[in-house]
């Protein structure tokens, strides 16, 4: 050590100098998602993770972000983006690309969800067992659910099944667009950001999503009715999510860093974003107060848990005909449900 300094001395340089450039490197991740800044899942979430990454490390590394789509691209394209390197930080819906992701599509059919926090806690542990191979090019940093589905609608309530017959719904994945469809609807798939001009020309008479999504298409002007399912039921509806992060990225960060971003990885943050979608959901509840609101009740809501669970039952002969064993990932995804919703 002491030959070293004296090396270092004569180059005018200070010990201090000697320390690997690796241990002071600063990171900036480019964090890519689909809805505007104002978004309660940026504010929420999505800001908050980025702030805790900085502050824990010592702000050596932050984020840049780029809501919206500013980095160009569409919705379903953000899985890509993050696995190629556009982004370094993604949010989206595996669901945007139907039939990519198979094995999550357990934690999307009806009636499944009641509690965000725990069942984005059981999506983070189902993953671990069941999805590796799907996510395998990238480094998965938490996957979440959101609130109960709501039907946000332009002109009718909707109070039962008969009230859907001939409406054009707007619905985010594969097996919702499914369910909407034995409901008696005509399902229309599209990213959330396309929903407002949608609603806006008539090109759907409402969408189901979430209160959260309220603020990002100004649902609270476009819907003047807002149908919820009753509460003490599970939701009619949930859509699955990945925060995800450039593999490559992950990889190339000194161990210091990567201790940051594992510290805030896994089911705890999954758990605490189901959480913040929770308090989303209020936030984005109150901007609808001047609208007209009414719950689909228990009774009703019989007879679409007997098509939820036919549609579970095909889901089921579906994956294993696709080499799966669908009973096994439901009854998986089930029971860790029931795991973290007991406590």
């Amino acid at each position: 050590m002491k030959t070293l300094r004296h090396a270092l001395a004569a180059f005018g340089l200070s010990a201090a100098f000697a320390l690997p450039a690796q241990a002071q490197q600063e990171v900036t991740l480019k964090v890519h998602f689909f809805l505007p800044p104002t978004s309660f899942a940026n504010t929420l979430f999505i800001q908050p993770w980025c702030d805790k990454v900085a502050k824990e490390s010592n702000q050596r590394m932050k984020c840049q972000l780029y809501p919206s789509m500013q980095l160009g691209g569409t919705p379903p394209q953000l899985f890509d983006q993050v696995r190629d390197g556009v982004a370094d930080v993604v949010w989206t819906l595996p669901g945007y690309t139907a039939g990519r992701f198979p094995s999550l599509e357990a934690f999307e059919l009806p009636f499944t969800m009641k509690s965000p926090e725990a069942t984005s806690k059981a999506l983070w542990d189902y993953t671990q067992l069941h999805s590796q191979a799907e996510f395998k090019d990238v480094h998965p940093l938490a996957f979440h659910v959101h609130g109960p589905g709501v039907f946000h609608m332009a002109s009718k309530p909707v109070r039962g099944m008969a009230d859907l017959r001939g409406l054009k719904l707007r619905a985010p994945t594969r097996l919702t667009n499914k369910f909407i469809a034995m409901l008696g609807a005509t399902p229309v798939s599209m990213p959330v950001p396309q929903v407002g001009d949608a609603l806006s020309k008539g090109v759907i008479d409402g969408a189901v999503v979430p209160y959260e999504v309220v603020p990002s298409v100004k649902l609270d002007e476009l819907a003047k009715y807002h149908s919820e399912t009753d509460p003490a039921e599970a939701a009619f509806y949930t859509s699955t999510f990945v925060f995800a992060m450039n593999k490559a990225k992950y990889e190339s960060l000194p161990a210091d860093l990567k201790k940051v971003i594992d510290a805030n990885s896994g089911r705890d943050l999954s758990g605490r974003i189901g959480k913040a979608f929770v308090q989303a959901d209020a936030e984005g509840n109150k901007l609808t107060a001047k609208n007209a609101h009414n719950v689909i009740p228990a009774r009703e809501l019989a007879a679409w848990k007997k098509l939820g669970d036919k549609l579970a039952a095909d889901w089921v002969k579906d994956t294993t005909a696709k080499g799966l064993d669908g009973a096994q990932l439901l009854k998986d995804a089930r029971d860790l449900i029931a795991k973290y919703q007991a406590q």
